[in-house]
């Protein structure tokens, strides 16, 4: 399986490191007008509300780019920066994590790479045939699934840290500071109620997954193939957030659907 998440990993880096290259010539948004105040539209002898209005739950509000990237990568996680200060509760944290875990997507790209290591002969132990691939499907899915509800369910609840990637956008500014920004929320991420803290549901999450994982994977139980596998589920979460965080631009401007 090393072959095949290892090309996995390179090839979204290149998407990664493309994307803030597409808007690097874009130019800031323009500030508004010194003295112009935003136009009131609030009955007469009412004072309007000065705080945008938010549904009492923040699940409610569509990830930035849509659910899915490209039809394929849940995009549940992702919220927009003005829901920072939110907080979840163990419940909403675990429903994200039931989403990326259990979208029907997932199961198409655990499919695909398990056609992939199939034909590497990654987990040899699998054999060949369809027992083979259908070990080689069901390892990848559990994979993915069990490091997402860890890193984004279980173990956030546990440490009182907030799953989601508060998505910066445009407004930002340099395409490379919200590079620099979402590859570091694998190593600090948002507490409930407010702060930032050491990522501890990335790195706790998936190195249980990671352990979790030895039962099914009877080759490479070793330290070093279970470091490379931790790092691995790690560093591709880190690239995922960028793609996360350039594809509403993306989706705006070369699918010239609505973006954020």
């Amino acid at each position: 399986m090393k072959i095949t998440k290892m090309f996995l990993t390179v090839q979204w880096a290149v998407t990664a490191a493309l994307a803030p290259s597409l808007f690097a010539q874009q130019a800031p948004p323009a500030d508004p007008p010194a003295n112009t105040k935003p136009q009131s539209t609030a009955p007469a002898g009412q004072e309007p509300s000065t705080t945008p209005q938010q549904s009492a739950n923040p699940l409610d509000q569509e990830p930035p780019g849509g659910k899915r990237v490209l039809g394929v990568l849940p995009n549940y996680r992702t919220a927009s920066a003005d829901l920072e200060g939110t907080t979840l509760t163990g419940k909403q944290k675990m429903t994200i994590a039931a989403k990326d875990s259990f979208d029907y997507p997932l199961a198409l790209l655990a499919a695909a790479y398990a056609g992939l290591d199939q034909l590497t002969d990654d987990d040899p132990h699998y054999g060949q045939g369809t027992e083979g691939y259908a070990k080689r499907f069901g390892a990848w899915y559990a994979d993915e699934a069990v490091g997402n509800m860890m890193t984004e369910g279980i173990l956030p609840t546990l440490f009182h840290q907030d799953p989601r990637y508060f998505r910066r956008g445009p407004q930002w500014g340099n395409p490379w500071k919200r590079t620099g920004y979402a590859l570091a929320q694998v190593i600090v991420t948002h507490k409930d109620g407010g702060g930032m803290q050491f990522n501890y549901s990335e790195w706790v999450g998936n190195a249980a997954a990671t352990a979790i994982g030895n039962i099914y994977h009877i080759d490479g139980r070793d330290a070093e193939t279970n470091t490379f596998r931790l790092l691995e589920q790690v560093g591709t979460d880190a690239v995922s957030q960028v793609i996360k965080e350039f594809w509403p631009d993306i989706k705006k401007k070369v699918f010239h659907k609505g973006g954020g």
